[in-house]
């Protein structure tokens, strides 16, 4: 495989500034573990495709002491033991979001009502903006054609992971 062109918010800085910011207020404190959030972008990169964020967030879970049984069975939620009610409520809001093509009634109300029996009002804006932005990544990077792993060795990678560095060490 080959990529296509850069990633479009790479070639356009304003854009990944535009998008750097949008992500870090969609994570600052907002009541979603960010262990959770990070399930939540490793399903829905599963679900879109998405070479390079599956590797990114794996990579970051790993970092974070995330397990690999949770890593390996996140793409199995429904039938594995190893998540929470409140993730499960945050899984299934994730594909719901990510597959709203899939049926007329996209996101049902029992997947939201389940949801927001975990997550406050605060919480679930935020829970819904992570899906988002998780979503249009991978739509940056899968028609793109981005590589997996290659993100990794670009300037932008090596500042992103200096900064979550330093996030994880501040938890």
């Amino acid at each position: 495989m080959e990529q296509r062109l850069a990633n479009p918010a790479f070639l356009l800085p304003d854009a990944m500034q535009a998008l750097m910011s949008l992500g870090a207020v969609a994570k600052q404190d907002n009541g979603v573990p960010a262990s959770t959030l990070n399930l939540v972008y490793l399903r829905a990169s599963q679900i879109n495709g998405c070479s390079v964020c599956v590797d990114m967030h794996a990579r970051t879970m790993r970092q974070s002491g995330e397990t690999d049984e949770r890593m390996i069975a996140v793409g199995a939620w429904h039938d594995a033991p190893f998540f929470t009610p409140a993730e499960r409520a945050a899984l299934a809001l994730t594909e719901a979001a990510t597959r709203m093509a899939d049926r007329t009634n996209s996101v049902p109300d029992d997947i939201w009502f389940e949801a927001a029996q975990h997550y406050d009002q605060k919480a679930l804006a935020a829970l819904t903006l992570n899906i988002a932005m998780i979503n249009l990544w991978n739509r940056l990077n899968v028609p793109t054609r981005q590589i997996a792993g290659e993100w990794i060795k670009s300037a932008e990678a090596q500042k992103w992971q200096k900064e979550h560095a330093a996030t994880v060490a501040a938890r």
